[in-house]
């Protein structure tokens, strides 16, 4: 259950860091009202999972997770540079992230 819950709460900081560049500093209501939700809620959910994982290992997933997916968001939605040497340094986080459940 605790890497579940790391997994979403790795998923949601995709979602508050997005957010906040969305928000054009705080100016935009909507975009600012997701940041402060899903940051509370992937800061909660990485709590819980670290009652069960050490915390090196599950920062590192958690932060690994997030980085990932905001950069995919990035490349995907947002027009940012998709380059060969950007895909492959993100499959080597993939491959990091794997590791660290894997030799757990």
């Amino acid at each position: 259950m605790a890497w579940t819950v790391l997994v979403i709460s790795g998923l949601l900081e995709t979602a508050w860091a997005v957010a906040l560049d969305r928000s054009a500093g705080f100016t935009r209501p909507v975009p600012t009202v997701v940041f402060l939700v899903t940051l509370v809620l992937s800061m909660v959910g990485l709590a819980y999972a670290l009652r069960d994982i050490p915390v090196g290992t599950g920062y590192a997933v958690w932060v690994g997770i997030g980085a990932v997916g905001t950069a995919l968001v990035g490349m995907v939605a947002l027009h940012e540079s998709a380059s060969l040497p950007r895909v492959v340094c993100l499959l080597l986080v993939v491959a990091g992230v794997i590791g660290l459940k894997v030799y757990h």
